[in-house]
């Protein structure tokens, strides 16, 4: 699967778009969004960022902010939690009742998560010599389910892009089938978990600014490292988790998940060395 389809968002999914994504774990809507949305959503979180910098915000309902800094030097966040609490834009887009449409792809009592795990999550990639976050490596986004001490469930994460993301920015690798996999190809599939080793049946996620990306938690997938660095790598995307379960809304006396203290790690030029980055295809 070197390519894939892509669709666009009507309202409601049709037969094949629900297949292809039951086949494959993820699914491509072209120009979801107007670029007017795209630039209202950067604005707004650019604010968030500067009130967040000038108190130094650490912890967001107990999720562990994630600083960097860009290619002017200057002090950015990289990776945002509940931004949706925080920004008018974000919050608007995330309520947005077109979304209750990928229910269709969820067991029955499936939800937006827009108070429960990280919120709303806004990723700033960056390849400069300052990035905390320039890529992630292999990973399932269900496995988390195990360090809240639950059995995994279904989710979606709601990718919206704020950035084209193309091979040049790095960009989301898939591989399409594996949300299939049982309990124990979903923690170990992959020989070292979070590596950044590429793979042969990897799919390469190219999109616009605008573009709506739906995965499935249980899908294996990475964002690769740009091989440009500064303001040509910049890569931003919005996260919007859709779950199922016992409702559990985070406050701000929460405690921090195990696996959140591992966040520096992830991503970081600093600990560029524990994870490598670059592999011939296996």
């Amino acid at each position: 699967m070197a390519s894939y389809k892509k669709f666009t968002f009507e309202g409601t999914l049709t037969t094949e778009q629900i297949e292809f994504f039951q086949k494959n774990g993820f699914i491509h809507f072209e120009n979801y969004a107007s670029q007017e949305t795209v630039d209202t959503i950067i604005n707004s979180t650019e604010q968030v960022q500067r009130q967040w910098v000038k108190s130094n915000v650490q912890k967001v309902n107990g999720v562990p902010i994630k600083y960097g800094t860009d290619e002017n030097g200057d002090t950015i966040v990289q990776r945002f939690a509940f931004t949706n609490q925080h920004s008018d834009a974000v919050r608007a887009f995330a309520n947005n009742p077109a979304l209750q449409a990928l229910k269709v792809l969820m067991p029955e009592g499936a939800r937006l998560g827009l108070e429960e795990k990280d919120g709303v999550v806004f990723n700033h990639y960056v390849n400069t010599e300052g990035s905390n976050f320039y890529h992630m490596g292999w990973h399932t986004d269900s496995a988390r389910d195990i360090f809240y001490g639950k059995k995994v469930a279904p989710m979606l994460n709601i990718g919206f892009y704020l950035d084209d993301s193309t091979a040049d920015k790095g960009g989301l690798r898939v591989l399409p089938g594996t949300h299939k996999q049982g309990l124990w190809d979903l923690l170990f599939r992959k020989k070292y978990y979070m590596n950044n080793y590429g793979d042969k049946d990897e799919v390469l996620v190219e999109a616009k600014a605008g573009d709506l990306v739906i995965h499935d938690g249980r899908i294996w997938h990475r964002v690769a490292p740009s091989p440009l660095t500064g303001a040509a790598s910049r890569r931003r995307v919005m996260y919007i988790p859709m779950i199922v379960g016992k409702y559990k809304p985070k406050t701000e006396q929460s405690t921090t998940p195990l696996y959140l203290h591992l966040l520096p790690l992830v991503g970081s030029k600093k600990h560029k060395n524990l994870i490598p980055a670059f592999r011939k295809a296996a």
